[in-house]
């Protein structure tokens, strides 16, 4: 349940941090403001009662786990190491009312019994406050007045209103097009890859923090971030916020304006791109998301796949109003969302009595696949941006869902196999004039650039009343052919070649040549359907890295086929080694 403040949805805040909260004060933190301890310039506060202290978990006595939380009731400290222990949340269990601890090393409230961060606005402040007196003690020459005048409540001087400087798009001279030139390396090259270290990770490979229940955005965003054509599209600052904002009135202090999507994207590329390894948080991101689907405003965990659609569609929203005019998603002439994952999907209904065919032509964003009919609920569907498509119940729900093995290439020929309807969904003949039995037919007419596709793993009964996960283990090859799965390839082998070119669709010949795909980020779920974990796998030269929220880590290959896949994501190939084709050339 959400609330609203100022007009700004809001939502509910951890249940065990308002007990602690109404049954401590109004400062419950004030304790802990002499144990903020921070590194200066500017470094990263944590929690310790001496500076030279090394804390330890009062159970294991070990220093070098994970996470080590200190309970804000008793001060006792406790590790957290998911998924093998957590001597934080056993200690929040045994005694009631010690649920809320802080992290020693990054001084971030967390819940062990929700066994997740939290957001507290006083303990935030006292963090901030702690920050600005290490930085003003550090720059300025008369530290102790500057310290007495912060606590005293003058504001510092970076939180002052500083003079509007009119924002002037950055051009290269003819001078920095030679600098640019002679020292830009492409993203992929191979001569530079060779110079990192075994231990140091590829450049823009940066952790995200987990801001309560947040892992469902925090994997689709690391995919998102390592999408080739968006990655590129704003590293180039082909959207640069500054100038939208000002465009759009939000530097000139117009309060009407909203948020944008695509300039907290661009904020983001920025920071994750800048070299800088800690692991970043993107609230903005999030708040910014939730004034566009008020309806998931909640620290609850939410879906992935429609997360990922629900963004795409807020960036296209803000682009349809600034340029004040209609374009089809799926024609290439949109926001950079629809240009790189937009497609075409064609759907022939056959009348089984004479003949006639009707076609339908339909944008989507990514392929949504069922498992095999002994394996899954039936019907086909994909996301398209019209908001008309319906939803398929699935009402057999047998205990055989959870065995066997799928492939993603059966779930793509069960995609575009014909079928044919029932007698309760007979279609309308316009040569007929009469409802007849007919035999329908899924094709994809136009292939976007990047191939999102998601299985149905969640399953939803109305009847029974009741949802389930599908834990069915799915093969996905990390090189895909999507040429069998093309309208022109569908038609040819149903009609042969006597019936070209038909519709006018002479964009289907240019899919034939770029219908080579490859995987280069997998969204993985564990776990049930009401408390489940999303963690992606990242491609990056050749080698594989698991992005769990904060934490990095590289893997096998072996191990990301293995992975329970929810959402893989794959690049036309002539886009993934255009930088390596380019070295291999010269």
């Amino acid at each position: 349940m959400s609330s609203k403040i100022n007009g700004q949805v809001s939502p509910q805040p951890c249940p065990h941090l308002v007990d602690f909260r109404s049954r401590n004060g109004s400062k419950p933190f004030r304790a802990l403001q002499d144990c903020i301890r921070v590194k200066p310039p500017g470094g990263r506060a944590a929690i310790r009662r001496e500076p030279s202290e090394v804390p330890r978990c009062s159970t294991c006595e070990e220093s070098s786990r994970p996470r080590l939380y200190a309970c804000v009731a008793c001060a006792a400290v406790s590790c957290h190491a998911p998924p093998l222990h957590s001597h934080a949340s056993a200690h929040a269990l045994s005694i009631p009312g010690h649920e809320i601890a802080v992290d020693v090393d990054r001084a971030e409230i967390f819940c062990c019994a929700c066994r997740d961060q939290v957001y507290d606005r006083d303990f935030d402040a006292a963090v901030v406050l702690a920050q600005t007196i290490t930085a003003t003690a550090t720059t300025s020459t008369s530290g102790s007045t500057a310290m007495q005048c912060n606590v005293t409540g003058s504001q510092p001087e970076n939180l002052r209103k500083r003079r509007r400087v009119d924002y002037r798009p950055w051009a290269p001279d003819s001078r920095e097009h030679v600098i640019i030139g002679n020292h830009s390396i492409p993203l992929h090259d191979a001569t530079n890859a060779s110079l990192i270290s075994s231990t140091e990770l590829p450049w823009g490979l940066r952790g995200l923090n987990n801001l309560g229940n947040t892992c469902f955005m925090n994997s689709v965003l690391q995919a998102l971030l390592h999408t080739p054509p968006l990655r590129d599209y704003f590293l180039s600052d082909r959207h640069n916020r500054y100038y939208c904002q000002q465009k759009n009135g939000a530097i000139n202090g117009t309060k009407n304006s909203r948020l944008c999507l695509a300039c907290d994207m661009d904020a983001m590329f920025s920071a994750v791109f800048s070299g800088d390894r800690t692991p970043y948080s993107p609230a903005k991101f999030l708040y910014s998301w939730w004034q566009h689907a008020a309806n998931l405003a909640s620290y609850e965990q939410q879906d992935a796949h429609e997360f990922f659609i629900s963004m795409l569609d807020g960036i296209h929203e803000k682009v349809e109003k600034d340029k004040r005019k209609s374009q089809s998603p799926g024609s290439g002439d949109c926001c950079i969302a629809h240009r790189i994952f937009s497609g075409i999907l064609r759907s022939d209904v056959m009348c089984l009595a004479c003949g006639f065919t009707s076609t339908t032509y339909d944008p989507c964003v990514d392929f949504s696949l069922d498992f095999e009919p002994n394996q899954g609920g039936s019907g086909k569907s994909s996301s398209a941006k019209s908001h008309n498509s319906c939803s398929v119940e699935v009402d057999c729900m047998g205990s055989n869902q959870n065995c066997g093995i799928s492939t993603l290439k059966s779930c793509l020929e069960r995609f575009t196999r014909a079928e044919r309807l029932g007698s309760d969904q007979k279609f309308f003949c316009q040569k007929c004039q009469v409802r007849q039995e007919s035999l329908k037919q899924m094709s994809i007419r136009k292939l976007p650039l990047v191939s999102c596709f998601h299985v149905k793993r969640f399953e939803h009964s109305s009847i029974r009343k009741m949802s389930r996960k599908v834990d069915r283990y799915l093969q996905f090859p990390f090189s895909l052919d999507m040429a069998p799965y093309l309208s022109s390839s569908i038609l040819r082998s149903r009609f042969g070649n006597r019936i070209f070119p038909f519709d006018g669709d002479d964009q289907d010949a240019s899919n034939e040549l770029s219908s080579e795909f490859e995987l280069f980020a997998v969204v993985t779920h564990t776990g049930r359907l009401d408390a489940g974990h999303y963690v992606t796998y990242l491609r990056l030269s050749n080698q594989w890295y698991k992005c769990d929220d904060a934490w990095i880590t590289r893997v096998n290959e072996s191990i990301v086929r293995a992975a329970q896949g929810y959402m893989m994501f794959y690049v036309q190939k002539m886009l993934y080694y255009k930088a390596s084709e380019k070295q291999d050339a010269s």
